[in-house]
Formats: structure tokens, C-alpha cells, sequence
């Protein structure tokens, strides 16, 4: 067949109009699927498949438009038509028509696309309130300044704030920016009105602290956070030991000042006198705002001075419930610390608060966290259930809650959770890494990263774990490795960056790398981490026997790492070992009492304790 008559022969049999008519179809469906599979949660692969699976068909159509032809007594082959029977202008007027009426509704759903409200990505909402309208009654509280004479009462100065704010937590229809984001700005020369749009709030307190001997004044000022103006200022001067006092006045003045109603009557009490001696309160301050602190010497310090405040007064129940946090944490965040002594005495110290105090939220949270410590999963649900019952805003309560979900696999979950710490405390590091790690296993890398990031802009190494996750999904593994490596020297391991470079690359490059990172990681048998290294280089077995022997009470660090979307976390979740493995740590009774993993479900027919996992 010559050339003009091949092209002449394409246009008679109506391929060229076929070939228009399919890509129309195609953009129609495309568009409607970018709609319709967000909306039933479809994960991003469908989306891909489809689009693979159409621009297969085109070829296909060609082809078939090329042998069959449209007749009025059906379609037939083209060989089957009779030479004198013109079919064809009819047909390609029918293609053409079909294909204009398909072209308006592609054209009507990508304006509607175009035009539609965008949904706030979910990792841009964790970073900022500036996406939603700025209600008047919300106020951040930023750390006060130390007037005192020798300038050595920061921490308390620090501390008085935070009751301040924890008193104004308690009021209905008020939104309070949590401590970390509020807090953030310490010592910051930022514009009122970008504080206020990047916590949400229209009002911020100032405020200075002078405490010398048993005498106290604190200073308070109410600014607006959209023009700087100051709309209230007041003085509070007593003794150290009318310090209670001082604060629910000022905490009253400025509910009154944002005209918010205190209780049904009017009458609510904003703050507690926990204790009657003025100097355990006072070291309980500062102790308070170490504890927050964490790094570097700031828990052993804290954890002295509540000692001395339980000394002073041992039916204080908040100091005792802050000094079993402290405990809890302690291994973390300081090298050589002894897992199994600091939840003994955080069990023990968190007991005897609630003995003072049933209704101490913060004693709950630290049982609970000491049973996920100690690998007994059923035990912490209740406490935990407790403490968020009894501080529905306690950002403890709430970020261990989810923490735990986390770990044991319920994501979903634990992300809601995370999102409601979020909204409250925007520019808290910690629930910006595990809001990342969240995004990361749902397969939304662009809020992933953005969060991520922004955790570690906020002075959070973790956030490194997320992006060196990420890094590895574009093949970018000497940065991953960096990422990693800078993320687990922070907190803690023995491992040098160079040896944790090593090992990054082992679980995502070839056998060489594995080989090599298995050798690394057999020169230090006793880090926190190795359990977590053999999961990463393809040792399931292994990884589950470490961990199991081991003492560490990292329960999260690990068990996060299971629910990972690598080859590596599905090789070890899809492991037989890991069927025991779950069993006898207590994860499989734990997930019978409350709820299943995202990614697992039972199989009964297989045995009581059986289950599968994606």
C-alpha cells in the first residue's frame, strides 16, 4: 500500500477521529478519577495503575478501529463489508459527535477541578493556624523575663508563666496555644502579628517575674496581636506564699479582660493550692520547666530538686507525679541510665501522687508510659484512657496516648490524636516529628517532608528519620544516610555518623552494603539501637530476639519502625518469627482487647493467636 493511500485508508476507517475520541475519554476519566479516589481513601498506586492501564489502551483502540468498523447491522471486521457499502461518513459523524459531547463534560470537570475549594494539606495544617480564621478569644502565653536582682530565677520565671497558662487551659470557649509553641519565641524579635498568625491567636501575654527573698511581683500585659496595641496591664504583689493567689487574680483579670465566662456561674477556680509550703513550690517551678527542657543536664537537675520538694512536703502530689515523668524520661535523654531502675522509681513515685491526688492526670500518663515501657501493652490502656479523660487538653496525656497507638501499629488513630495536639500546640517539635512519621506511612511524602522539617527547624533532630525515609524513595541515599546518621547521634547512640551511614545504605543498596553494616553493627552488640539496625538491614528474626533480651524500654522506637512501607519493615511484619514474636511481648493480646493493627488482621482458622499482615 503506497503512502497516500495508507493515510487516505486511516482516514476512511475513521482512526484518526478514534485516536481524538480516545484521548478525550481518556482526559474524562483521569479527571473524574482524581476526584472520586481521593474520596474513597484509594491509595496513591490505584491512581498510577489507572493512568498505566489507559495509555495501554491506546494502541489497542488504534488497532481495533483499523479492523472492525461500525455497520448498521453491528460491528463487523472490515474484511466482512462489501466494497460498494458506505458506512463510513455516518460512522465518523457519530465519533464526532460522541467525542464533542465527551470533550464539554472533560472540560466541565477541569474547570470544577480548577475552581473547587483546595483541601489544607494535612502536614501544612500541622505547621501553622493560619489556614482557619483567628478567633478573639485565644491568647498564647510567652515565657516571662527574670527581673530578679541576681537574674538567677529563669526557670522559675519560666515556670510562673506556665501555671498562668495551664490556668487558662481550664476555661471552656478559650483557646490556649500549648507551652512548646508559645514558648518557641523566647528571646525571638518577631512581629506581634506574625506570632499571631503563625499560633493562631489574637491576643499575647507578657509578663516579668521579681522574686527576691519572700517577696514576689508579677507583671502582666495583655497585647493585640493584629496591631500590637496594649489593651490591659496589671501588678501582682505579694509574698511567695501568697503566690496562688497572685495567680488566679491574674488569670481572672485576663478571662475578664477577653470577656470569657468562668463556669456556669461565673465563679470557676482557675487555680489549685497544692501545696502550703512556699519553697517546695518554688523549686517545683523551676523543676517543672527543666523537665520540659529535657536536654542536657536539665532532668538529673530536675529530678534533684523534686526529690528536695518531696522532702519539703511529701503530700505534694504534683511534684510527685513531675518527678515520675522525669524518671520515665531519664533514660532517653541521658546516656547510661538504667532502664529498669528509673520506671521503678517513676512507678513508684507516680502511685504515691495518686494517693494524694486520684484525679492527678500526669500520674496516669507516667503509668502508663512505664507499662509501654516495660513491654506490657494490655496495662497501659486504662491509665492512659484516664489521664486523657481527666485533661482532655494535656499535652502529655494526649501525645503519649497517640505515641502508644503509634507503636502498636494503629496509625490512623494515633494521627488523629496527633492532629488534636497539633491544632493546639502548632509549633510543638515533638508532635510535628510523629505528625511526619504518620504522614510517611500513609504515603503523603509532600506533608511528610514539610513537617519533618519543620520539626527540626523547631530543634528536633527526629524529624531527620522521617526525611532519610523519604530520601531513600527517590533513590537519594547518600543524603538519606546524613539525614539518618544526624538524626540517631542526637539521641543517644554509640554508633558513630560514619558507622550509621554505613548501615543506612546497607538496607536500601546491594549485599556488599548489607554485609558491611551487619559487621558494624556487630562491634557494638549493646546499643539501644541494634534491634532497630537488624530490622533495617533485612534480619527479622534476629532483630525480634535482640529486642525481646533486651532491657531497653524503647518500646516506640522500635516497634514504630514495624509499620514502615519499606521492603525491609514488610519482609519483618510478614516474617513468621514475627507471629511469636508479637505473642510473647504481648502485642497480640494487646490488639485482641482493643483494636488491630492498620496493616494486620486475625485469622482464626489459623489458630487463636494467628494473624496476617500487608
Amino acid at each position: 500500500m503506497k503512502p497516500r493511500n495508507f493515510f487516505a485508508e486511516l482516514k476512511r476507517r475513521n482512526v484518526y477521529k478514534v485516536a481524538v475520541a480516545y484521548a478525550v475519554v481518556a482526559w474524562l476519566l483521569i479527571q473524574a478519577a482524581s476526584i472520586l479516589f481521593p474520596t474513597f481513601e484509594a491509595p496513591p498506586w490505584v491512581m498510577k495503575v489507572f493512568v498505566i492501564v489507559i495509555l495501554l489502551g491506546f494502541p489497542a483502540a488504534l488497532i481495533l478501529s483499523w479492523a472492525f468498523e461500525i455497520t448498521p447491522e453491528g460491528i463487523k471486521l472490515e474484511s466482512e463489508i462489501a466494497p460498494n457499502q458506505s458506512i463510513t461518513r455516518r460512522t465518523g459523524r457519530r465519533i464526532v459527535g460522541i467525542t464533542i459531547a465527551l470533550a464539554v463534560i472533560a472540560a466541565g470537570l477541569m474547570i470544577f477541578q480548577i475552581l473547587r475549594p483546595k483541601p489544607t494539606a494535612s502536614g501544612d495544617a500541622a505547621i501553622s493556624s493560619s489556614a482557619t480564621p483567628i478567633p478573639g478569644k485565644s491568647i498564647a502565653i510567652l515565657p516571662f523575663t527574670d527581673l530578679s536582682p541576681k537574674h538567677d530565677q529563669e526557670s522559675f520565671s519560666e515556670g510562673m508563666a506556665e501555671e498562668i497558662l495551664n490556668a487558662l487551659a481550664r476555661i471552656k470557649n478559650l483557646k490556649v496555644v500549648g507551652r512548646a509553641s508559645s514558648f518557641h519565641y523566647k528571646g525571638k524579635d518577631v512581629a506581634l502579628e506574625k506570632v499571631g498568625t503563625d499560633l493562631g491567636v489574637a491576643h499575647i501575654l507578657e509578663g516579668s517575674v521579681r522574686n527576691q527573698g519572700e517577696q514576689l511581683r508579677i507583671t502582666t500585659t495583655l497585647l493585640r496581636t493584629s496591631d500590637g496595641v496594649q489593651e490591659w496591664s496589671n501588678t501582682y504583689d505579694g509574698k511567695l506564699a501568697d503566690v496562688f493567689n497572685l495567680q488566679e487574680s491574674c488569670a481572672h483579670d485576663i478571662a475578664t479582660q477577653l470577656n470569657v465566662v468562668l463556669g456556669e456561674n461565673g465563679q470557676q477556680r482557675l487555680v489549685d493550692k497544692t501545696t502550703d509550703n512556699a519553697e517546695a513550690y518554688a523549686l517545683f517551678i523551676e523543676a517543672q520547666s527543666m523537665v520540659n527542657a529535657r536536654v542536657g543536664d536539665n532532668l538529673p537537675r530536675a529530678i534533684s530538686k523534686l526529690e528536695k520538694v518531696t522532702t519539703l512536703d511529701p503530700k505534694f502530689a504534683r511534684a510527685w507525679a513531675k518527678l515520675a515523668i522525669a524518671h520515665a524520661v531519664l533514660p532517653q535523654y541521658v546516656s547510661g541510665s538504667d532502664w529498669p531502675t528509673n520506671l521503678n522509681l517513676s512507678e513508684s513515685a507516680a502511685h504515691r501522687a495518686i494517693a494524694l491526688d486520684a484525679d492527678d492526670a500526669e500520674a496516669y500518663v507516667a503509668l502508663s508510659y512505664v507499662a509501654f515501657s516495660r513491654r506490657r501493652y494490655v496495662e497501659m490502656v486504662a491509665p492512659a484512657a484516664r489521664a486523657v479523660a481527666l485533661e482532655p487538653e494535656d499535652f502529655t496525656a494526649n501525645y503519649w496516648t497517640a505515641n502508644e497507638l503509634a507503636a502498636t501499629g494503629r496509625s490512623t488513630e494515633a494521627e488523629a490524636m496527633i492532629d488534636q495536639v497539633v491544632v493546639r500546640d502548632p509549633a510543638n517539635a515533638l508532635a510535628l516529628y510523629y505528625k511526619s512519621m504518620l504522614r510517611f506511612l500513609a504515603g503523603d511524602n509532600a506533608a511528610a517532608t514539610s513537617t519533618a522539617k519543620r520539626a527540626e527547624a523547631l530543634g528536633l533532630p527526629l524529624g531527620g528519620l522521617t526525611l532519610a525515609s523519604i530520601s531513600a524513595t527517590k533513590g537519594d541515599y547518600d543524603r538519606g544516610a546524613e539525614q539518618m546518621a544526624r538524626a540517631l547521634v542526637a539521641m543517644g547512640t554509640t554508633f558513630t555518623s560514619a558507622q550509621l551511614e554505613n548501615i543506612y545504605r546497607g538496607a536500601y543498596m546491594g549485599e556488599a552494603q548489607r554485609a558491611a553494616a551487619l559487621q558494624v553493627i556487630a562491634a557494638r552488640p549493646d546499643d539501644q539501637y541494634v534491634s532497630s539496625m537488624l530490622l533495617r538491614l533485612g534480619e527479622p528474626a534476629r532483630s525480634f530476639e535482640d529486642f525481646e533480651h533486651s532491657s531497653t524500654g524503647l518500646s516506640d522506637a522500635y516497634l514504630n519502625f514495624l509499620w514502615y512501607p519499606d521492603a525491609w519493615a514488610r519482609k519483618a511484619r510478614q516474617s513468621p518469627a514475627f507471629q511469636g514474636f508479637a505473642k510473647r511481648i504481648g502485642l497480640v493480646d494487646y490488639w485482641k482487647k482493643n483494636r488491630w493493627p492498620d496493616l494486620c488482621s486475625p485469622t482464626p482458622e489459623n489458630g487463636p493467636d494467628a494473624f496476617i499482615c500487608r
